[in-house]
C-alpha cells in the first residue's frame, strides 16, 4: 500500500515541533498526511486535558498554546494515558490508527495501543521502542506518512528543521 512510507523526526521541544510542522505547512504538504505525538503533563497543577469545541479543540497545560495551534492545521485528534509512556497527546491520523488499533484488538506482539498505530503506518517494530524511549524523555514526533513520493518531500523539508534525528521507513 501507498501508505506504507514515513518519515519520524524527533524533536527536543515543543516549538521545533512546531516550527517543523509549520514548515512542512507551508512547503504544501498535505496535513493530513502528518502525526504529532508528545507529552503534556508538565503543569504546576498537574492539571492536563482537552475537549473539542465543535470544530476546535482546546488544550491547556504547559503546552496548551501549541496544542491548540497544532489542532488547526492537522486532522484528528487524542489524548491517551498508555501504560509505561504516560499522558500522550496525539494529533493527525495516527490518533485514528491508535484508536482502530485499540478497537480491533490489534495490540498484539508486545507492542502498546502507540506502537499498533505507528506500526499501521509502516514504521517497524524494532524503530517502534525508539519512538516511545523519546516520548518518555519528554520529546516530540513529527510523523509524515503516504506515497514514497510523499515521503521524500517531507524528508527534504525536515531535512532543514531543528531536529535531532530523522527516519525514513520504506
Amino acid at each position: 500500500m501507498s501508505s506504507k512510507n514515513a518519515v519520524v523526526g524527533i524533536y527536543n521541544a515543543h516549538s521545533e515541533a512546531e516550527a517543523a510542522v509549520k514548515e512542512l505547512q507551508k512547503s504544501g504538504f498535505d496535513m493530513k498526511k502528518l502525526s504529532v505525538v508528545g507529552k503534556d503533563y508538565h503543569t504546576e497543577e498537574n492539571v492536563v486535558g482537552f475537549y473539542n469545541a465543535g470544530d476546535r479543540m482546546k488544550f491547556w497545560g504547559k503546552f496548551g498554546a501549541f496544542w491548540g495551534g497544532l489542532w488547526g492545521l492537522l486532522f484528528g485528534s487524542a489524548f491517551f494515558v498508555i501504560p509505561g509512556l504516560g499522558q500522550l497527546v496525539v494529533l493527525g491520523p495516527l490518533a485514528l490508527m491508535i484508536v482502530g488499533a485499540l478497537e480491533g484488538a490489534a495490540v498484539t506482539g508486545g507492542l502498546s495501543a502507540l506502537g499498533a498505530g505507528l506500526f499501521s503506518l509502516g514504521i517497524p517494530k524494532d524503530s517502534i521502542i525508539k519512538y516511545e524511549t523519546a516520548l518518555k524523555s519528554d520529546k516530540f514526533l513529527v510523523i509524515a506518512h503516504g506515497s514514497a513520493d510523499d515521503a521524500a518531500k517531507a524528508k527534504s523539508i525536515l531535512e532543514s528543521t531543528s531536529k535531532e534525528e530523522l527516519v525514513v521507513h520504506k
